[in-house]
């Protein structure tokens, strides 16, 4: 028998247990849903059962209750890991943060091996942890250095310990590259809310990332400006009526030259972006095009669109961050000046949205705003970004090893700009493909791409060869 709840006192601690999932029971009158406290720490997102009820308290049991969105004004500050927070993503989510202080914690900041950087973040936010992920910078870095009450961490078991606690809100992932996939995986897998900047982490692994996200109970959220103006659009209405969406791209600093101008381009132009400031290998990226082609392999799992659902058109101002065009041929699109701010700060917030650091369209400053086709011929990047999307499997994560590995040897002067594209082609047309890798097995492709890429050479034909 159901134990009955005692109107109209509602409890505002409880005495809990987590329920199995999958009973349908209800409680048969409503409970007042503010913070149930379990083990020090509020939780919101859980499902209980009532055993036993008296004014002040609640014992859970043998009955589900359906537990609803507590807003923040109720809730508090929202408490943030920021995975990456000395990069450009992180530290532009750290300005976020110091904005919206009534809103928004830091409670959890990583860096590679950046330890002066990291000191300084956490004098300025009092974090309860940082994590350095380097072995050997986190073993010279002096714990004396650190505010009081910030704790030092290590690695990826540090990275877990951060995004796993029951302290913690949303988690966002703005370490580059095929790194950021383990924090969030640990983030997912402890049921949160991610805020995905590294598009290398669905680009690896999109379906079985997107498939722990439904069985664990979180939350991806993008941070990339283009999907975030998809996911911003797609607010407007269901998505069955979405007909496809349009990725929009600067075209990057070689914007309407030919392949044969492109011969001896250095890493310094290629880092000479028009509009953005990125980190250098998402800045090589835009300039290759590989970065909208990743930026296709995400929407592919991300919304679960099909590559043939989604385009991809330049336009220089970078306004226009993304358009979704629906059934009835009404296209919605999202427009901002190109700040990282704003992105970041919706996911972070979301569903609400509030005045925040990053910069407005100037109406009356405003000039024309120009699109085009891009040039594939030129720029072949982009056409493997839709084959990697239709084959899915280990195409994904052998794609990003080999172009981060070809990104790296030309910043050092190894590869030639033009040899990136031809390399990854290259790479994945031999790779030894598997249509439902586990994560394990896409971890295995990942290091044989790379190590494939770090065999091949430069040669003054700007061709590329495997020794």
């Amino acid at each position: 028998m159901i134990p009955r709840c005692p109107p109209p006192r509602y409890p505002t601690k409880a005495w809990v247990s987590r329920y199995p999932a999958g009973d349908d029971q209800t409680l048969p009158c409503q409970l007042n849903l503010r913070r149930f406290r379990v083990g020090g720490y509020n939780r919101p997102d859980a499902a209980w059962r009532v055993v036993h009820a008296r004014p002040q308290a609640v014992l859970l049991a043998r009955c589900r209750v359906p537990v609803l969105p507590i807003e923040p004004a109720a809730r508090g500050r929202r408490r943030v890991v920021v995975l990456g927070s000395t990069g450009s993503v992180g530290t532009s989510c750290l300005d976020v943060i110091a904005q919206l202080e009534d809103r928004l914690q830091a409670v959890g900041l990583s860096a590679h091996a950046n330890g002066d950087a990291l000191c300084a973040q956490a004098e300025r936010f009092r974090p309860r942890w940082i994590t350095i992920t380097d072995p050997e910078a986190a073993a010279g870095f002096d714990r004396k250095r650190l505010p009081k009450g910030t704790e030092l961490l290590a690695g990826v078991d540090g990275i877990t310990t951060m995004v796993s606690d029951a302290a913690v809100d949303v988690v966002v992932t703005a370490i580059v590259g095929s790194a950021g996939l383990a924090g969030t995986w640990a983030a997912l897998e402890a049921g949160k809310t991610v805020a995905v900047a590294n598009k290398e982490t669905l680009v690896m692994a999109g379906p079985l990332v997107m498939e722990l996200a439904a069985r664990r109970g979180g939350r991806v959220l993008p941070v990339d400006s283009e999907h975030s103006a998809i996911f911003q659009a797609m607010q407007g209405g269901r998505r069955s009526e979405v007909a496809r969406v349009v990725l929009t791209a600067s075209g990057g600093p070689f914007r309407g030259r030919r392949a044969a101008d492109l011969a001896d381009v250095t890493p310094g132009e290629a880092l000479c972006h028009p509009t953005w400031r990125m980190g250098p290998k998402t800045t090589v990226d835009s300039a290759t095009l590989m970065n909208q082609a990743l930026e296709v392999i995400e929407a592919r799992w991300l919304f679960d669109l099909p590559p043939e659902q989604s385009e991809v058109i330049i336009h220089p101002q970078s306004v226009s961050h993304s358009f979704v065009e629906c059934t009835d041929g009404s296209v919605l699109a999202q427009l901002s000046p190109p700040d990282m701010r704003l992105p970041i700060q919706y996911a972070l917030t979301y569903p609400e949205r509030v005045s925040g650091p990053a910069r407005r369209l100037q109406w009356a400053e405003l000039g024309g705003w120009n699109f085009e086709q891009p040039d594939r011929e030129t720029f072949p990047a982009l056409q493997l970004g839709y084959e990697v999307a239709r084959r899915g499997g280990t195409c994904g994560a052998v794609l990003n090893g080999a172009n981060e590995e070809a990104v790296r040897r030309f910043l050092e002067g190894d590869l030639a700009f033009l040899d990136i594209p031809r390399v990854c082609r290259e790479v994945l047309a031999h790779h030894p493909y598997s249509a439902r890798p586990s994560l394990a097995e896409l971890h295995a492709a990942d290091r044989w791409a790379r190590q494939e890429v770090a065999r091949w050479t430069r040669t003054k034909a700007c061709s590329v060869s495997p020794t």
